[in-house]
């Protein structure tokens, strides 16, 4: 690592600026008497770290709404489902102590966990859990909150037991278990969550901080740290300044030229995002309504040249909506699918009508640094065919309610995340009634597929479905696929314990001071 970082240093980037450091990042504290204090102690020498995020988050901070990626990044830390991941990859009950399968396998009994307690103090009983699962269920207003959980048939409890009856058996109904858990009756959730997780939530301050501590009537193993500040910055240059004065502590998703500048004072952890980061195209909008067109851009899109280029090579290209962290899934062959090939390009451009290319515009995150590069190489590469590409820069907030929600846009680059460890969970969103499609993928194939995979009993067979999916999604050029971001994390020495997951979460429970 250290040498492919020092290596970017003597390359010319086009793509951020250098800054000069304002301070040394130092540890170190003194009290007043000139004294190293002790880890743990209280005032500005708490066991306490601040965490630098680049993205605005949702208005709502109730987890069954999230939407963005980074509200479910941090909200990880203050909720718990039946079940929950692991850094391997695994579910392990949480609010649940253990659950039964029925031999038809449509009926989960799950037994709840003694003394789970949220954090206002109150006990976790069945009628929580059944609350919070009929929540997500529900379809009264259109498509539930978890589309998954329309399998359910019925659900039933006692004191100490929920058991949830299927339609049929589902080979990823488990996974779903993950959501939160959250007190029936509180209607606080947007503005003051109350979970069960090793976190609890103490304020917001709108687009600046999110303020956590630990909670000490945590079921499980506690927190090491006593509170954590989210410090919400608009951009990647005032993040690395915070880092380097000591404002900040520990901030992931740096570019490798960032990971670069702070690899004196800081440890450098490398991970992925789980994210399919690609250039979305919105197929029912001119000129991406044509297949020729699309194809056109896959092969004029250089994914392995932007890996060079804006990120030293580091991140794994892809070639469809799945990234290598779910294996059993993931399709290398489909990443030399569209190899460049600018000839072909243009043929395909002349073949629908473009022979002088046409201009387009590529909305991204004005807070989100790795796609605002990444689109700044593809408008370079495209130029290559002809095709001239804008880039128009939005805030968060405008890129969720008229990209994702509105579907007014023509392209956009962006990173996709799962909700939870299935691949139904990153796929169901090209499917032509999801609400989440917001590319307006509509493929009669792709439905029946879809419809197939959630008909399957058998993994083995469902894994074959999903995995035509994707061929589907490639060979129709639904968007150009790029990369799954490498997830360079700065943190400041003397801290340890960053674990990294197979979705996108921060899990700040086990990081601790040396």
């Amino acid at each position: 690592m250290r040498k492919k970082l020092l290596s970017l240093l003597l390359l010319v980037s086009l793509l951020s600026a250098v800054l000069c450091g304002c301070k040394d990042g130092s540890t170190e504290q003194r009290t007043a008497d000139g004294q190293e204090p002790t880890i743990g102690s209280t005032g500005e020498t708490a066991n306490e770290i601040t965490v630098g995020i680049a993205q605005d988050l949702d208005d709502s901070l109730d987890p069954h709404k999230a939407v963005a990626a980074g509200t479910k990044e941090v909200m990880f830390n203050v909720f718990e489902g039946l079940m929950k991941p692991t850094p391997d990859g695994d579910l392990i009950p949480a609010v649940a102590d253990h659950y039964e399968l029925s031999e038809d396998k449509t009926t989960y009994t799950f037994t709840l966990r003694q003394g789970v307690q949220f954090h206002n103090g109150e006990p976790v009983d069945t009628g929580d859990v059944v609350y919070s699962i009929q929540r997500c269920a529900d379809d009264s207003e259109g498509e539930p909150l978890v589309p998954a959980l329309s399998a359910v048939r019925s659900i039933t409890a006692d004191d100490s037991a929920v058991t949830i009856t299927l339609d049929q058996p589902n080979t990823e109904f488990l996974s779903y278990l993950t959501l939160a858990i959250l007190p029936e009756g509180y209607d606080q959730q947007d503005t003051a969550p109350v979970g069960t997780g090793p976190f609890k939530f103490v304020s917001r301050a709108a687009q600046d901080n999110i303020v956590l501590e630990r909670f000490d009537g945590y079921w499980g193993t506690p927190a090491y740290l006593e509170k954590v500040t989210f410090k919400i910055m608009e951009n990647t240059d005032g993040i690395i300044v915070s880092l380097q004065s000591g404002a900040v502590d520990l901030f992931a998703h740096l570019s490798s030229t960032n990971a670069a500048q702070l690899e004196n004072d800081f440890n450098i952890e490398e991970g992925t995002m789980n994210l399919v980061q690609a250039l979305y195209l919105n197929n029912a909008e001119k000129p991406f309504d044509d297949i020729r067109v699309r194809q056109a851009l896959c092969y004029a899109v250089d994914k392995q040249g932007i890996i060079d280029i804006a990120f030293a090579g580091y991140g794994h290209p892809i070639g469809s909506s799945m990234y290598p962290a779910f294996g059993k899934y993931f399709d290398e062959s489909l990443i030399t699918r569209y190899t460049p090939d600018l000839e072909k390009a243009k043929a395909l451009l002349a073949d629908a009508g473009y022979p002088d290319g046409f201009s387009m515009t590529i909305t991204v995150p004005s807070n989100y640094q790795p796609h605002i590069d990444t689109a700044q190489v593809i408008v370079n590469q495209l130029a290559q065919i002809g095709v001239t590409a804008e880039i128009q820069l939005v805030e968060w907030g405008t890129w969720l309610s008229d990209v994702y929600a509105g579907r007014q846009f023509q392209s956009t680059v962006v990173g996709v995340d799962a909700s939870n460890m299935t691949a139904r969970a990153l796929l169901e969103r090209f499917s032509s009634t999801a609400s989440n499609n917001f590319i307006n993928y509509n493929n009669a194939e792709y439905d029946a597929l879809f419809a197939q995979a959630l008909a399957s009993f058998d993994d083995a067979e469902q894994t074959a479905v999903y995995k035509q999916m994707l061929e589907n999604l490639a060979e129709n050029a639904a968007n150009v696929y790029i990369q799954d971001l490498a997830d360079l994390v700065a943190v400041r020495k003397g801290l340890t314990g960053l674990q990294f997951y197979p979705i996108y979460v921060l899990d700040l429970s086990t990081v601790r001071y040396e």
